[in-house]
């Protein structure tokens, strides 16, 4: 990686890019020219349809290719060295990604950007030095992966209410309660368990997190069956589940710092949802076997240039996080983007695809759709509903007290 430095030690990025592309093309095929439409794989699932056997192979997939990026110096960019890092600005990871995109690598699953843009950097903040050591690398490599243990069916969109309980046995604790919407439970390594480890304080205060082995005994992976078919989320049942003290992040009662940490990142995560089928959504407007009718003409541009401002939002955000501001009014503002585009991106299908949408023709790239249409309002509730993101507008931007909303 030499010759691409600048005097304060960060690349030029057009070199940057230029460097990224030129490993790229040592280790992955280029993607098929544009042009090629028509061909390939159709799929615009928001969430996936794999059977348990599909996920593991896949994950594996994903995995292998990760590895192969982190020890090349590929895979951990804006880490410090000691973590085989480049201590790059977090910039240069979207940089690298646009070159990625152009070559043909396996398609990642939510649990590793969970893992290595959630729970890796959470650690980081919150961990012992003893867990930065143990963990981190791992995670980063993908060596090994996390699970969110977050959400309860009582609990709502209060995730503060868990009841999920620890108790304290010596140098242990003993875990007992129900996850849900648990993401690549069935193949990930830890589990992130946010639970109640005092119930006469104030929600907030009585919270401790606990990282645990999703192979330890007492922990049982239940998937959910989606209406499009698939399993992708699983409910997670701890019973008596015993994890070392060493395994707790963050001080007892605290875990609720600690969860904001993750719970921030996820939503910085969020602003790049859906531009992928975005931009596919538009693709089909301009290969549409017949004219545009003039409403549909305006949906296609109005989609177009809600993918470039929610672009520059995710610009901002990066841009924040480099200054050392978290960019939480940002964050919530990207989320909120994402899941309207996500809905537009629904809105335009449906009208250039009608009937076709729902009738399995075998015709490519036409009933594909319904598993976007049927996964998109998902996530106007993952990573916190809607609603919460504008009460923080409400609060941190606008300085509107809770009792005015």
């Amino acid at each position: 990686m030499e010759g691409v430095e600048s005097m304060n030690g960060i690349p030029d990025p057009d070199e940057f890019r230029a460097e990224a592309r030129a490993w790229l093309a040592t280790v992955a095929r280029p993607r098929p020219p544009e042009g090629e439409w028509g061909t390939g794989d159709d799929s615009v699932a928001v969430f996936e349809n794999w059977s348990a056997e599909q996920e593991r192979e896949h994950t594996e997939r994903i995995r292998c290719w990760e590895r192969t990026r982190f020890d090349h110096g590929w895979g951990a960019l804006s880490w410090p060295e000691e973590f085989n890092g480049r201590g790059l600005p977090g910039s240069y990871e979207q940089l690298y990604l646009a070159e990625e995109s152009g070559f043909e690598v396996p398609r990642r699953t939510e649990l590793f950007p969970v893992t290595r843009q959630l729970v890796a950097p959470a650690i980081g903040i919150w961990g012992t030095p003893e867990q930065k050591a143990r963990w981190i690398r791992p995670m980063l490599r993908t060596d090994e992966l996390a699970c969110q243990l977050f959400s309860e069916t009582e609990a709502g969109s209060d995730l503060a209410a868990v009841r999920t309980r620890a108790v304290r046995d010596g140098d242990r604790w003993v875990l007992n309660g129900h996850k849900v919407w648990t993401s690549g439970a069935g193949v990930a390594t830890w589990g992130v368990a946010v639970c109640r480890t005092d119930a006469e304080v104030p929600k907030h205060a009585g919270i401790t997190v606990f990282l645990v082995r999703m192979d330890a005994p007492g922990v049982t992976v239940r998937p959910i069956r989606q209406m499009t078919g698939g399993s992708s989320f699983n409910e997670v049942y701890l019973d008596d589940v015993v994890v070392p003290d060493t395994d707790r992040l963050g001080e007892v009662g605290q875990g609720w710092r600690v969860t904001l940490t993750v719970l921030a990142a996820e939503r910085l995560d969020s602003g790049s949802l859906g531009l992928g089928n975005a931009d596919r959504a538009v693709e089909l407007a301009r290969h549409l076997p017949r004219p545009l009718t003039g409403a549909e003409r305006h949906r296609a541009a109005d989609l177009f240039v809600r993918t470039l401002v929610q672009r520059i939002i995710g610009l901002r955000v990066t841009a924040a996080l480099v200054a050392g501001r978290e960019p939480g009014a940002e964050a919530s503002v990207g989320k909120l983007y994402a899941t309207e585009t996500m809905r537009r991106t629904s809105d335009l299908a449906l009208q250039l695809l009608g009937p076709s949408l729902v009738a399995d023709t075998g015709q490519w790239g036409t009933y594909a759709w319904t598993e976007h249409l049927l996964g998109a309002p998902g996530y106007s509730i993952a990573g916190g509903t809607d609603e919460i993101q504008r009460n923080i507008l409400a609060e941190r931007v606008l300085g509107l007290p809770k009792e005015a909303r």
